[in-house]
């Protein structure tokens, strides 16, 4: 398992092209990958309407959590996409 924690900077927050572009990120990799935040958790593979359910916004704190066979490359991945988008 691997797994990182990271602070929203975008000041709009989780919104719809983020939102659809990290789950297009995650779709990549095999591994399970969620992201968790005042404890409730989704599935980054779930769909933009879970994400986005959850109501991420500016200065939020967020945990990805990667696990199974390319969690590594998952873990890579989704950090870089997720530092470059929010």
């Amino acid at each position: 398992m691997q797994q990182f924690t990271y602070t929203i900077k975008d000041r709009d927050g989780v919104h719809a092209r983020p939102a659809g572009q990290l789950i297009a990120a995650a779709s990549k990799f095999k591994s399970n990958i969620t992201l968790s935040t005042n404890g409730k958790s989704v599935s980054l593979k779930g769909g933009i309407f879970a994400l986005m359910g959850l109501g991420i916004r500016y200065q939020q704190e967020v945990t990805i959590t990667c696990e199974g066979p390319d969690e590594l490359d998952a873990y890579t991945g989704l950090k870089s996409s997720i530092e470059k988008l929010l």
